[in-house]
C-alpha cells in the first residue's frame, strides 16, 4: 500500500534496521481459528473459510437457503486477508467466503521459486480453488487483487461467477508504463532490512481518504505482517516482476456482472480509470454489464475505511 511513497521515504530517512520477527509469533497473533494452512500449487497459503458450505463448517450444522455462489477475495499489494475482516463476517451468513493471503504477503509462504508475474499467480490461485473444492466462484480483487480478479474472469472465464473490483489495478498511471517494471531503486534494496513502524504509518496514511480514520492497530497489523520472514524480498520481486500492459484487449474478454467500487479520493489509483473499466467491459445482449459505486470522501481502502458504506451494494449485487 502506498509502497512507492513509502520506498521514496526509506531513501531519505537513512539507514534503521528492522529484523524479521519470528512466523510462529505471527501465526499465534494474526491467523487464530477459522485461519488455516493449506498446501497448493507448491505453497503454503494462509487461508480463512468461513460461511456456508465452507471447509471449516460442521457436517452437522444445517446450510441456510439459498446458499449462493462461493466468493473468493484477494487483497491488494502490501496488504493481507485482514483487509476483509468486516465484509467476510456480513457476507458469511449466506456465502462461502474465502479469503487467502496471496503469495508472499500476509502469512502465505513466499515463492520458493521468487515468480510473482500475474501468469504464474493466475496458475497458484486456480490450483488453490482446485484444492478448495471451488470450481467457479465471485471474485472480489482489490487493487493488485484486482488486476488478478479481472484478469482471471478475462482469460478463465469458466472460473469466475461474478466480478467485484476494489479500485482495480490495471491502467497505467503516474510512475507506471505499459510494457515496463517500476524501478524500485536503492530503496527496494534497502527495504528487507528496514521498515521503522512511523514510516510504514507515512506510506499508509495517503490510502486513506482521511488519514485521521487510519486506526493504530491497523498500522500495526500492516506491519507486523509486513515483517514476516521473506515478505519484504517478496515485495521488491514482486514490484520488479510487474509489467502492466494495456488492459483494453484483455477486459474485452470479460463475461461475469462486474462492480466496481471507488473512493472518490482515492490517491493510489485515480478514480477516474473507472471509467475506463466501463467502457472496456463488454455490455451483455445491449445491457451494460459493468456498474459503480462511487464512494464519497473514501480513499484506496474503503472496506476498511469505512466498511458500512458500499457493503448494501456489494451484498445485493452478489444476492441478485
Amino acid at each position: 500500500m502506498a509502497v512507492l511513497l513509502l520506498l521514496a521515504l526509506l531513501v531519505t530517512a537513512g539507514w534503521a534496521w528492522t529484523p524479521d520477527l519470528d512466523r510462529a509469533t505471527l501465526e499465534a497473533r494474526y491467523a487464530p481459528p477459522p485461519s488455516q494452512f493449506v498446501e497448493a500449487a507448491g505453497l503454503r497459503w494462509h487461508v480463512r473459510d468461513t460461511g456456508p458450505a465452507s471447509a471449516a463448517a460442521s457436517g452437522d450444522a444445517p446450510v441456510p437457503a439459498p446458499v449462493q455462489a462461493p466468493v473468493l477475495m484477494l487483497h491488494g499489494f502490501g496488504s493481507s486477508l485482514h483487509t476483509w475482516d468486516a465484509w467476510a463476517q456480513a457476507l458469511q451468513a449466506t456465502h462461502r467466503v474465502v479469503r487467502v493471503d496471496l503469495p508472499g504477503a500476509g502469512l502465505s509462504a513466499p515463492d520458493p521459486q521468487g515468480r510473482y508475474d500475474d501468469e504464474h499467480a493466475l496458475v497458484q490461485l486456480m490450483a488453490l480453488m482446485d484444492v478448495l473444492n471451488m470450481p467457479r466462484a465471485s471474485v472480489v480483487g482489490h487493487s493488485m487483487g484486482g488486476r488478478l480478479a479481472w484478469r482471471l474472469a478475462a482469460l478463465h472465464p469458466e472460473r469466475v461467477e461474478k466480478l467485484v473490483l476494489v479500485a482495480p489495478d490495471g491502467f497505467a498511471s503516474p510512475g507506471f508504463e505499459y510494457g515496463k517494471s517500476p524501478d524500485v531503486g536503492i530503496a527496494g534494496k534497502l527495504l528487507p532490512y528496514t521498515l521503522p513502524r512511523a514510516l510504514l504509518r507515512a506510506g499508509l496514511a495517503p490510502a486513506w481518504g482521511n488519514p485521521e480514520r487510519l486506526p493504530q492497530d491497523t498500522i500495526t497489523r500492516y506491519h507486523e505482517l509486513l515483517l514476516a520472514p521473506g515478505g519484504r524480498q517478496a515485495i521488491i520481486q514482486r514490484m520488479e516482476q510487474m509489467r502492466l500492459q494495456d488492459p483494453i484487449p484483455l477486459l474485452a474478454n470479460v463475461q461475469a456482472p462486474t462492480l466496481l467500487i471507488w473512493g472518490d479520493l482515492d490517491a493510489m489509483i485515480p478514480p477516474a480509470n473507472a471509467q475506463d473499466y466501463l467502457r472496456a467491459i463488454p455490455e451483455v445482449a445491449g445491457v451494460a454489464n459493468a456498474e459503480l459505486i462511487l464512494l464519497p470522501g473514501l480513499g484506496h481502502v474503503p472496506q476498511e475505511e469505512d466498511p458500512a458504506a458500499a457493503l448494501p451494494a456489494l451484498q445485493k449485487f452478489l444476492a441478485r
